[in-house]
């Protein structure tokens, strides 16, 4: 088991940032991979980003490219997702996943935390 507690989610205007968290508890977090996934009402669970374990690789959903970055601290059990220029449509519960390999769909991972929410205003 890999317990992971997302924060940093909150109301933010149109064009601001926020960064979100996800604390890892247990010496197997360096190991895996981290995602992070958002669902927003009335539509299905998507992928937003990826990082390999040794922070080497990420992967990004288009809609986000050049606006969101991963990151990871191995150190501090940590992965972190930094939004900028937020937009309305970012509006959603935002996971953090952790699996054995990075991957762009959910059922690539096999722990997930219980989600923080994110409201973009226009």
């Amino acid at each position: 088991q890999v317990p992971l507690v997302e924060s940093g989610g909150g109301l933010v205007q149109a064009g601001g940032s926020l960064r979100l968290s996800c604390a890892a508890s247990g010496r197997t977090f360096n190991s895996y991979a981290m995602g992070w996934f958002r669902q927003a009402p009335g539509k299905e669970r998507e992928f937003v980003a990826a990082i390999s374990w040794s922070g080497g690789s990420t992967d990004y959903t288009d809609a986000v490219k050049g606006r969101f970055t991963i990151s990871r601290d191995n150190a501090k059990g940590t992965v972190y997702l930094h939004m900028n220029s937020l937009k309305p449509e970012d509006t959603a519960v935002y996971y953090c996943a952790a699996g054995e390999v990075m991957v762009n769909y959910g059922h690539g991972y096999d722990f997930w935390g219980q989600g923080t929410q994110v409201t973009v205003s226009s």
